[in-house]
């Protein structure tokens, strides 16, 4: 006569057969109890009014140096002799003269000469003159740090 195997663990000694030997034991927390005392969470800093504040007004600085750095690389206190200009305005007090490569085809003027120093509008047409010949228009710009002037032509394609 044949006999079959014994089922379960051969090893599990006075262990019930069927039964998970590490399962619920006398004297074990159950499962899912920690066998420590909980952690006490940390007090969370609070983020008071004055770091707000300093936090916005670090953000509000660097948006308007980025922004006046990005609006003034083309702007016509950049222009130098022999730069081609576009101009974005048809108001005659804010002209908003940018600098643009002279193959675009929104190249307008070409800076016969840039004079540096306050002038008005007579004393621009006066100094144009002198520094070159055949301009036909006068820009001039003050009170953001060089007052300077322009002195234009028709750019011619």
């Amino acid at each position: 006569m044949t006999t079959s195997p014994p089922q379960g663990n051969p090893f599990a000694q006075g262990q019930p057969q069927g039964q998970n030997p590490y399962g619920q034991q006398p004297g074990f927390p159950q499962q899912g109890a920690a066998p420590y005392a909980p952690v006490p969470e940390q007090p969370r800093r609070k983020l008071t009014f004055k770091t707000i504040k300093n936090i916005v007004i670090v953000i509000a600085v660097a948006s308007v140096a980025i922004g006046g750095f990005i609006a003034s690389r083309d702007d016509a206190n950049t222009a130098a002799v022999g730069d081609c200009m576009h101009r974005g305005s048809t108001d005659d007090n804010n002209p908003d003269l940018e600098v643009v490569d002279c193959k675009d085809a929104k190249a307008e003027f070409v800076v016969l000469a840039k004079v540096e120093g306050s002038y008005s509008a007579l004393t621009a047409e006066s100094a144009c003159s002198k520094e070159a010949k055949d301009f036909q228009y006068s820009y001039t710009e003050s009170g953001d740090g060089s007052d300077f002037l322009l002195c234009l032509k028709d750019y011619k394609k």
